[in-house]
């Protein structure tokens, strides 16, 4: 599906690592992990697992194109023999999406072997990129994540421990990151110093999880032990558990989450950092209604990420919740698009008003952005067709101005539709009755005052974005 048929944004990368003290074989977690993630990527997938107990570095893996039950089956899994284990699911921001991008990436060198799975997106990726191509570093894919595993390897070559070299690394990257790599003894979990991405620890009988949500330690039966603080590297070993190393630790104040982890990307059911991501919805769409109301009989989101927004619009308001969209279940990414001329049958292929819930009525329709608004005018046009007498669209956050360089798709600033128009330009532009967003204000009440970044909507970034948007080549 194309971006003007479904404008969404793209999810991020879901990462998960286990290492199991008792020698259990860890494949078969790893696959329910990541399918606890899929939300967060569907492009492709992998593990890579070790038996701390076989020969030293060796690493079987497995990875390839498209969803986590496509590519492993019992028999694959069988054949993933270890007690040590990373997986990842993948989504570009841009870029190539092709199986040599898929993760885990395994690498081995002359200390020994390495996988790693990273979440995020660097914004000095082509000068790491070129510092190791002029050292004589040849590249086999061309995401960043590479990048950064070849940075750990160079320095542990000067560093009494692999964890050393991970800290030595990170002084170097700058942007988004949220690592977990494994090595032959030891499972290491490292977060970016403003803490951009989300990641867990866990813990199940014994063995220790690293996982980017907490809905993945559910899923796997583990109970939750802490989040990764940002800047926070840890190293889980049989011999000393969890040990921590907070030497890149910024100021809290200084903190930079990315807000759509409450907003869109996290799987409601999780916990970021602490927060409920389900209990940040409910409250934004609390304040849509405490700060743009307006009367109407219905409110209704957009199917998933707008329903708990709309919830918590009806909670506050007191107008009556309801759903108004089918959504189909079987449409996922491997939709093939309609011809141009048949376009606008790409949103309806994928959602479908419910005539009876609207026909007659004044809807408040709820849902969680809009960013090109290629999308947005063909929902109210749905629901106007289905007979609602009025459309009024409420967005759990604020308009979209600036490009997002630190891992979300959000596009470039020219294909932004609140790029130099006012939100009355945009009610024009998509139809509806009337249109407001969540104040800025509000993001940080709704993040539990928590640090959040804020650039997409501001353009006031955490750190100097860069001077070229160099998504296009450097994705991750």
């Amino acid at each position: 599906m194309t971006d003007t048929d479904y404008d969404k944004l793209g999810e991020e990368c879901g990462v998960f690592g286990i290492y199991d003290f008792d020698g259990a074989d860890v494949a078969s977690t790893i696959y329910y992990g990541l399918f606890a993630l899929q939300h967060r990527g569907q492009e492709s997938c992998g593990i890579a697992v070790s038996d701390t107990n076989g020969p030293k570095g060796k690493v079987v893996s497995v990875k390839d194109m498209g969803l986590i039950h496509e590519n492993f089956t019992p028999d694959t899994l069988e054949r993933l023999k270890g007690d040590i284990g990373v997986g990842h699911v993948r989504y570009s921001t841009a870029g190539s999406s092709t199986r040599e991008n898929a993760q885990p990436l395994v690498l081995n060198y002359v200390k020994g072997t390495l996988a790693m799975a990273h979440n995020g997106n660097l914004i000095n990726a082509p000068e790491l990129r070129h510092e190791l191509e002029y050292s004589g570093a040849i590249f086999q894919t061309t995401i960043d994540s590479e990048v950064i595993a070849y940075h750990i390897a160079r320095e542990r070559l000067n560093s009494a421990t692999v964890e050393e070299a991970v800290g030595r690394a990170m002084e170097k990257l700058k942007g988004a990151y949220s690592l977990i790599i494994m090595s032959p003894r030891k499972l290491i979990g490292a977060r970016d110093p403003f803490g951009f991405r989300p990641l867990c620890i866990g813990k199940r009988d014994n063995a220790y999880i690293l996982a980017s949500e907490t809905c993945a330690l559910d899923t796997i039966g583990a109970e939750y032990v802490r989040d990764v603080e940002p800047g926070e590297i840890v190293t889980i070993s049989p011999g000393k558990g969890i040990e921590s190393n907070k030497k890149l630790c910024i100021d809290k104040e200084k903190h930079a989450r990315c807000v759509f982890e409450y907003i869109y990307f996290a799987r409601p059911d999780s916990h970021i950092d602490g927060v409920s991501v389900y209990d940040s919805r409910i409250l934004a769409g609390k304040y849509l209604a405490i700060d743009s109301p307006v009367e109407a009989d219905l409110v209704v989101g957009v199917p998933e990420s707008g329903n708990c927004a709309a919830l918590g619009y009806s909670m506050e308001s007191h107008i009556p919740y309801g759903q108004a969209f089918v959504k189909n279940a079987y449409v996922g990414r491997t939709f093939i698009s309609p011809q141009q001329k048949n376009r606008e049958s790409g949103v309806q292929v994928k959602l479908n008003a419910i005539r009876e819930a609207v026909r007659g009525k004044r809807i408040i329709m709820i849902d969680d952005s809009i960013v090109r608004g290629t999308t947005s005018d063909r929902i109210v046009r749905m629901l106007r067709e289905a007979g609602a007498k009025e459309v009024h669209m409420r967005v759990s956050s604020p308009p979209f101005i600036a490009p997002c360089y630190f891992g979300t798709d959000v596009p470039a600033k020219e294909q932004l539709i609140a790029n130099n128009r006012s939100v009355e330009d945009i009610r024009q532009i998509i139809g509806a009755d009337s249109l407001a967003y969540l104040k800025i204000e509000r993001l940080d009440e709704i993040a539990g005052h928590l640090g959040v970044c804020k650039g997409c909507f501001t353009e006031n970034y955490p750190m100097e974005p860069p001077k070229e948007d160099i998504r296009g080549e450097y994705d991750k």
